[in-house]
């Protein structure tokens, strides 16, 4: 895992007057609204006694737990110990850790990590597109969505722009066995703020024989031109499908959560420019899940489970670029120091005590340096920094700041 970076951890309409629980990586946080509406990410483990905030109560612009009703405002500061006497001064050590967080593109992105504002890498940067992944873009129709996986996340976000798998993985909706070959494609990194924080990609797939509606339709015109695909990856937890069809454009982004070594969560937002009416939700619903359980088999199966960090580990070609591009952000995140171990942060079966991710108030404010009761999540991640990758592979840089 890669800290210090803008995960997003859950769909903003899912947050609502009510704490809800996250876990990204091991780490339990909560989300929930202060007064203003905006999102406030904490961890979601009460000092007190290791209650979960999320079962709790938002009271008077604080989360409140449900075991001994302690308070905490959102800095993470307690502001109530109802079992204390009046006028008895609540210790310093009473806070919990309370992480930026921004709502955008219709999802609440936390930031995991202990930099200063003016060092963090931006929130990936979605206006890149054409359409950003909000129902209120102009001319689609957005419908949202779940998918679980037993599996690494950084096994699922490969995956999601993997291009040569669709011939065998999705024979059954947009692969062509018929014609499996890549054709050459560059990886376009985008720059913004001075940060590389995403790739994309464009190629053109010879489409199945269609079946379904889209039989109907394709009547009308025998020739079956190749169909412009785009694929994209926002660092660290997203990704984006874009395929130009006939009758119009349909994009998936996925935020993968991380929710622990060996578990997904797909949390994905569907917007199509044709069809646009509600009764054509559920098909593309269906479809939409379809491609999710098409990959499942195969993602789940892979060995070993995580993605290893010695690029040389797996075998490279050149359709394999946009995960080469992945792997090479990757290495440079963890040459900055900033891999956590998986296995650390979300192992099974470990009861023995509770460490976190810090928060920037950990490092910002020294005069706090020994007022938490929980530790901080000090295991890094075992690296070498490999050389370059052996393929031929073509990059460029788009700056968007």
């Amino acid at each position: 895992m890669i800290k210090n970076h803008w995960y997003a951890v859950e769909f903003g309409h899912v947050v609502g007057s009510s704490p809800v629980h996250a876990e990204i990586m091991g780490q339990q946080l909560v989300l929930w609204r202060d007064r203003s509406g905006a999102v406030i990410a904490q961890s979601d483990v009460c000092i007190h006694r290791g209650g979960s905030l999320a079962g709790g109560q938002v009271i008077n612009n604080c989360v409140r737990c449900p075991y001994h009703g302690w308070t905490f405002d959102s800095d993470g500061v307690c502001t109530d110990i109802p079992a204390n006497k009046p006028g008895l001064p609540i210790p310093k050590k009473a806070r919990v850790d309370t992480y930026p967080c921004v709502e955008r593109y219709g999802y609440v992105f936390v930031f995991l990590g202990d930099l200063p504002e003016d060092e963090r890498p931006p929130l990936p940067y979605l206006d890149v597109l054409d359409q950003v992944p909000e129902a209120r873009a102009e001319g689609f129709r957005a419908i949202t969505g779940e998918f679980e996986w037993a599996a690494n996340f950084e096994r699922v976000l490969e995956n999601g722009v993997d291009i040569a798998h669709a011939p065998f993985v999705h024979a059954g909706s947009f692969g062509n066995p018929d014609s499996p070959v890549v054709e050459d494609y560059e990886v376009v990194e985008i720059l913004h703020e001075g940060w590389n924080i995403g790739n994309l990609s464009t190629v053109h797939l010879d489409p199945p024989e269609p079946s379904g509606v889209w039989k109907l339709i394709s009547k009308k015109s025998k020739e079956r031109p190749p169909i412009m695909t785009r694929t994209g990856i926002f660092f660290p937890n997203m990704t984006m499908l874009e395929v130009n069809l006939p009758l119009g454009t349909m994009r998936i982004f996925t935020a993968v959560v991380p929710v622990n070594a060996n578990k997904s969560i797909s949390k994905w937002t569907m917007m199509r420019s044709f069809f646009t009416g509600s009764w054509a939700d559920k098909d593309s619903r269906r479809r939409t899940d379809k491609i999710f359980l098409e990959d499942q088999a195969t993602v789940e199966a892979q060995r070993p489970e995580l993605v290893p960090v010695d690029l040389s580990a797996e075998l490279h070609v050149k359709s394999d670029a946009n995960q080469i591009a992945y792997r090479r952000w990757r290495q440079g995140a963890l040459d900055k120091g900033w891999g956590i171990d998986q296995h650390v942060v979300g192992r099974d079966g470990d009861y023995h005590e509770v460490r976190v991710i810090p928060s920037p108030s950990r490092r910002n404010n020294p005069e706090l340096a020994n007022a938490w009761v929980l530790k901080e999540l000090d295991a890094k991640m075992k690296h070498e920094t490999k050389p370059a990758l052996a393929t031929e592979t073509t990059t460029e840089s788009v700056d968007r700041a």
